[in-house]
């Protein structure tokens, strides 16, 4: 029977974002809009920032990496999602299904540490003015985005050898709108509790380590800020983390919303919601939220459009 079940997976099927066919023209209009305001927003802000020299310091680099990050996470699941939307049965081939898993867990994971290094970026920025250009140099910089590079990289490669080396059995849908790691543990005939495990303590240190590095640097932003005098020096701060810590807890709370809830209560179809968040909807809210709101933004894109 185990052969059996190996042989025939040479495709899953996805259950979609919903199984009510009066909402799939519905959604699949809502999901195209948001998908090319993605692209638009984020590959402007990749474009923007490049261009303008202004633009060339440590906040717009990360920012620019951010952007790379939400289009990628955006694109490996959008699409096919979309294509989805208009067939009536939601397939995706056994290689197609690892591809978008690996390059998943690439740009998630991505994404924590460099929404913790731009929390760093921010303390260094409000707590050390004079020293920022020192501390924040090419160099740190570089390593602060390419070591979660690495890393994501990594644990996509172990989890996706690890899981499709395994046999599937059972039931071929996945209960979700694109490839996972937690939605197949189900199908999985065996080794499913170790995974599970694996999951936990990736999922943990992840969530945990990155949330740590952000929530200690706002308390020393925090500590910084009610020693200023000014009261102008204060809104300044304020507005400066402001829309960094906005997409932190929208997207740091989808996270912990899907992977840290109760087994008990623990429900596929939340899953789907929390993500389509942090998949779809804060990718195309990110370039808005950080940039465009932005005076620096705007002129740059004045004077990059109008030369």
């Amino acid at each position: 029977m185990g052969q059996r079940n190996l042989t025939a997976l040479t495709e899953f099927i996805l259950t979609g974002v919903t199984r009510r066919p009066e909402l799939q023209l519905p959604l699949f209009g809502v999901f195209f809009i948001i998908y090319m305001i993605t692209v638009v927003g984020n590959l402007g802000m990749i474009i923007l920032t490049k261009l303008d020299s202004r633009l060339h310091t440590p906040m717009y680099f990360f920012i620019r990496h951010l952007a790379f990050v939400d289009l990628g996470n955006s694109t490996v699941i959008c699409p096919k999602m979309l294509a989805n939307f208009m067939v009536d049965q939601n397939t995706i081939s056994y290689s197609a299904c690892g591809t978008q898993m690996a390059f998943f867990i690439v740009f998630i994971v991505s994404e924590l540490f460099i929404l913790s290094a731009m929390a760093y970026d921010r303390y260094v920025a409000i707590c050390s003015p004079l020293l920022y250009n020192v501390i924040m140099s090419p160099r740190l910089c570089h390593m602060l985005v390419g070591i979660p590079y690495l890393y994501s990289t990594f644990q996509a490669l172990m989890f996706t050898i690890k899981i499709f080396t395994l046999t599937f059995c059972g039931s071929d849908i996945i209960n979700h709108f694109y490839c996972d790691v937690v939605p197949l543990l189900p199908m999985l005939c065996s080794n499913a509790r170790e995974m599970e495990l694996l999951i936990i303590l990736f999922s943990a240190f992840n969530l945990i380590s990155s949330l740590l590095v952000v929530l200690m640097s706002y308390m020393l932003i925090l500590l910084a800020i009610f020693r200023m005098h000014s009261v102008e020096g204060r809104k300044k701060a304020f507005s400066t983390c402001g829309s960094h810590l906005t997409v932190v807890v929208v997207f740091y709370g989808s996270l912990l919303f899907m992977y840290v809830q109760p087994k008990s209560t623990h429900s596929y179809d939340t899953d789907k919601v929390a993500s389509v968040f942090y998949t779809l909807v804060i990718p195309m809210l990110n370039p808005l939220i950080y940039s465009f709101r932005n005076k620096e933004v705007k002129n740059a894109f004045c004077r990059v459009f109008k030369n």
